[in-house]
């Protein structure tokens, strides 16, 4: 699969994943479209950077460094534009949809490399 294929399905995978956990998870206090935007632009901003850039970047350090990188990098954008969602819940919401979308990943093309598609 090319990069930018990757990114594609990939960004739309994790967008999958995480938006409904957002959705319920993130604070109440944050109208509905807010928590929609927080899954389509937080991902938006941090997937380009895991797949494009940090495997470049790390070697074989990228697991580590890129699933650190992705929910620290989220909860700041997070909180940077939305201040009130400077709280607990929403960094563990963030940090809570981030490892799940990285455990169906692993588990989606984990199948896959034992299957020999990858």
């Amino acid at each position: 699969m090319s990069v930018w294929l990757e990114l594609i399905v990939g960004y739309s995978l994790t967008v999958l994943v995480e938006a409904p956990i957002l959705l319920l998870a993130l604070s109440p206090t944050h109208p509905l479209w807010r928590k929609w935007f927080a899954a389509l632009w937080l991902n938006g901003c941090s997937y380009p950077i895991v797949v494009l850039v940090l495997p470049a970047w790390t070697g074989g350090w990228y697991v580590w460094v890129a699933e650190t990188f992705a929910p620290v990098f989220e909860c700041l954008l997070f909180a940077g534009l939305f201040p009130e969602g400077r709280n607990r819940r929403d960094m563990a919401a963030i940090v809570g949809a981030n490892l799940a979308s990285f455990a169906c990943g692993e588990l989606l093309f984990g199948v896959l490399r034992l299957g020999g598609v990858r």
